[in-house]
């Protein structure tokens, strides 16, 4: 993804653009980076499998989302209407205490360059600590 704007088309963003596209996001990146997201989609949902919670995971490529349906949303009525924001904001309280940053707008991880198989895992692990304590 590019995002430009009126300081974006200097030669000094265009050769980090150029060096990002060819040196950082490249195939085997994207390949690993889509395994690793699949890895997040799946830990996700068995944690919430594992507590009975009637809610869905959506993976989709490096990204991995939850909703607190059990269906995936058809619109975007259907989105906002699946929202939490006390739950969320203690999910997301809840992770960024163990050192697990969330997108802090809705339920969403990204795996990225640098995310490994044991920051999944732990996504998992904190994710599922969370929901035990949500029980409790």
């Amino acid at each position: 993804m590019i995002v430009g704007g009126t300081l974006a088309g200097n030669a000094l963003s265009l050769a980090a653009v150029r060096a990002t596209l060819g040196e950082v996001l490249t195939d085997e990146a994207f390949a690993r980076m889509t395994a690793l997201g699949e890895r997040l989609a799946a830990g996700t949902a068995a944690a919430i499998e594992d507590a009975r919670l009637p809610w869905h995971v959506t993976g989709l490529g490096v990204r991995s989302e939850y909703r607190f349906r059990p269906d995936p949303p058809r619109n975007g009525g259907e989105a906002g209407a699946a929202g939490d924001p006390e739950l969320e904001r203690f999910l997301h309280l809840h992770a960024l205490n163990r050192g697990v940053l969330i997108t802090p707008f809705h339920n969403m991880a990204l795996a990225c360059p640098a995310t490994t198989e044991a920051d999944a895992d732990r996504y998992a692990e904190v994710f599922r600590e969370a929901l035990g304590d949500l029980a409790a």
